[in-house]
């Protein structure tokens, strides 16, 4: 879950983030290899293959200092804003003219805090004003069986919308492209992209969409006007497919239609709960990345780990560079919903690996290898707790601290990312 707060005629706010989908897992599938292009000289926002990208959720409105953007323009290849922060994107993009910046829209409520005295807010978290829909289009509430309007558990003002209304999809459209170029957004981060029916109401599925399935088919019908209404626009879209790893297919359905996919919980979900290797597990989610680089779509990986915690960074890190060929992003959050300031920094996103290999292989039981012209990424998924697994690594690289290494051994939920002398 996403949490947006502060903005123009507004009180509190809350932001809220899907979760969904699913990338089948192939772990025989090469990822195509892109050009490297000029890495040293090129702002951070173009990494070439070898080297991650890193994002920056800016939601909560807090301040930022020039000093800050200054930095952080140059080394952020995404930064998601609010649709009111137009100043601080123009100030980004001064810094640097190839960054992206996305506008966040909630694609399936309205919220009544955004709304005041009947009349909504000039810039909205939504795709529509709650003051505009309930005058002029009350039919595009969604309601449960008992006939009461749906709205999110926990998130106050938050007011479901019918997806699967043809006037509702194409009005959410043309207000979010209508708004987003008038700013100056490169694109939409589109929140709650749901795939479950009782998502945010457990145990209470909307009476026109009683089950998953029909929910689904509602959302892909959503998606596919987007796709539409935002190429024709030449807007980007990035949707919170979170949790797909449990959903059969529904990374590869819902992302279709659009240019990147955000895994909010992506292999860590805090520093003691790291997901191992299992169907629904690290090889799925590993997955998600190697689908979008096959089909040359961004992805955006966010683990959960407070301060300092070598351990947990290095296991998403490791895992992110078994199927990314660049395209990929991570920055992780400590704190659920803390989207203030810039996410650490860390060293290892600015080494180079160079170009990878080939495909990822098994060294052992749920142990895996990758490698690169200019080093080596090494996992083991095993459970937290399980055994050392030696890995011989056959040449002398360089690990996270800088010391000289031949063979590597990770207890279970590791990784580790080495470099070579080139």
């Amino acid at each position: 879950m996403l949490e947006r707060t502060g903005g123009p005629r507004r009180t509190t706010g809350t932001r809220r983030t899907s979760l969904l989908a699913v990338a089948a897992f192939v772990a025989a599938v090469v990822v195509p290899v892109a050009g490297s292009g000029g890495a040293d000289a090129a702002p951070r926002a173009t990494a070439p293959v070898g080297r991650v990208q890193s994002f920056w959720l800016h939601l909560n409105s807090t301040p930022v200092s020039d000093e800050t953007i200054a930095i952080e323009a140059k080394r952020r290849a995404h930064v998601v804003l609010n649709a009111w922060e137009g100043d601080l994107l123009r100030k980004l993009k001064a810094q640097n003219p190839a960054i992206k910046v996305y506008v966040y829209k909630d694609m399936s409520s309205t919220r009544s805090y955004a709304c005041k005295q009947n009349r909504d807010d000039d810039q909205l978290p939504a795709g529509l004003g709650y003051c505009f829909v309930r005058n002029n289009r009350a039919d595009w509430f969604l309601r449960g069986t008992d006939g009461k309007e749906l709205v999110y558990a926990g998130y106050q003002g938050h007011w479901q919308m019918d997806i699967g209304n043809q006037d509702y999809r194409k009005a959410w459209v043309s207000g979010v492209v209508k708004g987003a170029k008038s700013t100056g957004f490169d694109g939409v981060f589109i929140d709650n992209v749901l795939y479950t029916c009782d998502a945010h109401h457990p145990g209470k599925c909307p009476a026109k969409y009683p089950d998953n399935a029909s929910f689904q088919n509602a959302y892909k019908g959503m998606l596919a006007e987007v796709r539409s209404g935002f190429a024709a626009a030449g807007l980007l879209s990035v949707g919170n497919l979170t949790n797909a790893r449990l959903h059969d297919g529904g990374w590869e359905a819902y992302g279709a239609h659009l240019d990147g996919a955000f895994d909010e919980w992506w292999l860590t979900f805090a520093g003691n709960r790291l997901l191992e290797d299992y169907p629904q597990g690290w090889r799925r989610q590993v997955g998600e990345i190697a689908t979008n680089e096959a089909n040359g779509k961004m992805t955006w990986v966010q683990p959960h780990f407070g301060p300092g915690d070598t351990k947990a960074f290095r296991y998403a890190l490791a895992s992110l560079f078994m199927t990314t060929s660049g395209h990929a992003a991570i920055a992780e959050i400590a704190k659920t919903d803390a989207y203030a300031g810039p996410t650490p920094w860390h060293r290892e996103y600015d080494w180079n690996l160079g170009h990878p290999a080939g495909a990822y292989r098994a060294v052992a039981d749920k142990v895996y290898r990758r490698d690169f012209t200019c080093g080596v990424v090494l996992v083991n998924a095993n459970p937290t707790g399980s055994p050392k697994v030696k890995v011989d690594l056959l040449r002398t690289y360089l690990d996270h601290d800088g010391k000289q290494v031949t063979s590597v051994s990770l207890p279970g939920t590791t990784g580790s990312v080495l470099r070579a002398n080139c």
